[in-house]
């Protein structure tokens, strides 16, 4: 899969920063399996006790990392093999390799696990935490195997470790977090991690403001967005609010701090303000049960519906994954009552409380109760925006952030931009974007940068506003803060929230995604800054990190990391885009479009219909449409796969049977399939 954002990583959007897979594992998105069939592994010899949190070595003692709760261990020779509590064959070998490079080293990883995966490439990442090259390796793995195969190899002087990963791709999916566990803490024996922690802060001045804002352009160049805005607060001013480039590739109009983007899932965040709000009044309870505030709130499993707390509708804590192809795919016909209905429809896949599982439909849910709770009786989506108006917006004095798309498309806004399949910038069409709008808890706001730290200031001043009057009580604020479920090291979701404490100082943030925009809002509450990226580009998703990273560089006096990060992430999209454009037949196969049925539907998604002209064929779900290329997969089957911009690199497999011609589409612990209507 490329490394850009895609509908494909849509499914998983509305976005966190943080999870999917860890650095050292692919998404396996277009899908691909090894050319031997995976072998189960033998039962393990010990499992890690469930608050183990001391550091296992590697045999050969040239790495340590943390065993995920619940996971099992076995030494074979110089690897230690990881197994999940599921005992379906998923494994992680982590080898130290006695190759003198890294291909020879993965290689190595491979034959103890007895397979071959077919190569697609292989990108270099920036030195890391402790490591001084870090090699990672894609694979062309089925659609139909429905596994997470990658690679990856890391040198510490001449030494090297190797991480080899084949896993059931909803398992792995499911185990995000735990996968974020490993690859947070894989470091060098002996090795000691930075920690900003017990430091003060730096004034940002002119001298560093001018590097925030020179690295922003550089970023902004290499990772080709033709828009991205920023802004800092400090000591309760703001130090920072500009922008970099231009609202629309082609136009001359330029953006700023007042230009508007679609924050995505950065409403997540505001959506538990306003349930806060609701709190501090004494009209709602954080722990009051969903179904005794809204009567008709039903999950799949009445077990958890009885379990679900408000503050649960946006903990990511209840064991339900994400389930986001129905509006997706459906967006154009979706209404807020539909979106509480399908709750019902949706089954938890972990534990209450065992796993971070990010699920929009339910943050959705915790909004439209909110509104009800403010103005019973109300539409739910009227209620929950009369709720945000007048209970977030306006006592922040957030003039520019709406959830009015006409209003929030007119003057100084920003268009959202991707790569066509010859990897060339161009503006998309907002028919994807429109379909959160029945579900707008979860991700629907536009905003500006100015608006979001007038939040970000409220946030650090725990309540207060600029004139010093008390907006919330700090009790209902800074429950939201509290930790709910665990997303790796020092790292935890909170209620819409991410609390990081994993480089020895504090940082709350959220990140928001959907197609062509993508930001992030952060706040180092101790240290009285924080911060707000805003781009109006798939490949803006890459420049958030380094961001956050570049600012905890310039406080705190950091590992100067942040340009090499982006750089090297810059340079691994390139060759991975261009290896993923390699597997696809363009044009598409003659024959294989031929042999499509004109008419699909599935019970869950909906019809899709193909349209055929100059020998090219287009998929047509109703809430997006694009042009399809054929991919020859390594087990023989064959996968439509969509390359228009918002859409590419979604893969379609065909699946015909008993003279049924079939499409399978699938998320990651989902599958839908599409049948011929005749």
């Amino acid at each position: 899969m490329p490394r850009h954002l895609s509908l494909a990583s849509l499914a998983a959007a509305l976005s966190l920063s943080l999870m999917s897979l860890p650095a050292f594992a692919t998404d396996a998105e277009p899908g691909e399996k090894a050319t031997a069939e995976p072998k189960a592994a033998p039962a393990p010899v010990e499992t890690a006790p469930t608050t183990a949190q001391t550091p296992i070595s590697t045999p050969g003692g040239k790495a340590t990392f943390l065993l995920p709760e619940g996971w099992g261990q076995r030494v074979e020779g110089q690897a230690v093999v990881l197994t999940p509590p599921e005992a379906d064959g998923s494994r992680v070998a982590i080898l130290d390799a006695s190759a003198d490079d890294a291909d020879a080293a993965v290689a190595e990883g491979w034959k103890l696990l007895k397979l071959s995966p077919k190569f697609v490439v292989a990108t270099d990442a920036a030195p890391r935490d402790g490591w001084e090259q870090r090699r990672f390796y894609e694979y062309d793995v089925p659609q139909n195997a429905k596994r997470a195969v990658s690679a990856a190899a890391y040198r510490n002087d001449k030494s090297w470790t190797v991480v080899v990963i084949d896993f059931d791709q909803a398992i792995a999916e499911k185990r995000g977090s735990q996968f974020s566990k490993l690859s947070q803490r894989l470091q060098p024996a002996g090795y000691t991690r930075e920690s900003f922690a017990g430091r003060t802060a730096h004034k940002l001045d002119d001298a560093r403001l001018k590097k925030v804002g020179d690295f922003i352009e550089k970023m902004r160049k290499d990772f080709e967005v033709p828009g991205v805005s920023i802004g800092i607060v400090q000591d309760g001013k703001v130090v920072l609010s500009r922008g970099f480039g231009v609202r629309t590739l082609g136009k001359s109009e330029k953006v700023d701090g007042d230009t508007r983007y679609m924050i995505a899932s950065n409403t997540k965040a505001l959506t538990t303000l306003m349930l806060a709000k609701l709190v501090d009044a004494g009209k709602l309870d954080w722990n009051a049960r969903a179904e005794d505030v809204y009567p008709t709130f039903k999950l799949g499993s009445d077990a958890t519906t009885d379990k679900v707390l408000i503050k649960h509708l946006i903990c990511a804590c209840t064991g339900l994954p994400r389930q986001d192809f129905e509006w997706l795919f459906e967006g154009e016909k979706q209404t807020p009552q539909l979106v509480m209905a399908t709750l019902a429809s949706m089954q938890p896949t972990s534990g209450f409380g065992e796993l971070f599982q990010y699920s929009n439909p339910m943050a959705a849910a915790a909004g439209f109760i909110g509104g009800q709770v403010a103005h019973p009786g109300t539409e739910l989506g009227e209620g929950y925006d009369l709720a945000m108006q007048t209970l977030v917006f306006d006592p922040l004095g957030m003039r520019n952030t709406t959830f009015d798309y006409d209003r929030a498309q007119t003057g100084n806004y920003a268009s959202p931009h991707g790569f066509d399949i010859d990897r060339k910038v161009e503006v998309m069409e907002m028919d994807l974007n429109d379909t959160i709008v029945a579900s707008r808890p979860a991700g629907a706001a536009w905003g500006t940068v100015n608006d979001l730290l007038k939040y970000v200031q409220m946030e650090i001043d725990r309540g207060l506003l600029p004139d010093g009057s008390r907006y919330i009580g700090e009790a209902a604020l800074l429950q939201r803060r509290e930790a709910q479920i665990s997303l790796g090291v020092d790292r935890d979701y909170a209620m819409a929230l991410m609390v990081d404490n994993s480089d020895g100082v504090t940082v709350i943030d959220h990140g928001g995604d959907m197609g062509g925009f993508h930001s992030n809002m952060m706040w180092w509450p101790e240290q009285k800054v924080g911060a707000v990226i805003l781009t109006n580009a798939d490949e803006g998703v890459y420049m958030r990190g380094p961001f956050k990273r570049r600012l905890n560089e310039l406080m705190f006096d950091g590992e100067l990391q942040a340009e090499a990060i982006a750089a090297a992430a810059a340079e691994a999209n390139r060759k991975s885009f261009a290896a993923w454009v390699k597997l696809l037949q363009l044009p598409a196969d003659a024959e294989a479009i031929a042999g499509l049925a004109p008419r699909y539907r599935s019970e869950a998604l909906g019809e899709l219909t193909v349209t055929r002209k100059d020998g090219k064929a287009r998929f047509d779900v109703g809430a997006f449409s694009s042009d399809v290329a054929t991919q020859p997969q390594p087990d023989g089957s064959l996968a439509f796969v969509t390359i228009d911009p918002v859409a590419a690199g979604f893969p379609f497999v065909r699946a015909d049977k008993d003279g049924v011609r079939k499409l399978i589409v699938r998320d990651g612990q989902h599958e839908y399939v599409f049948e011929e209507v005749k």
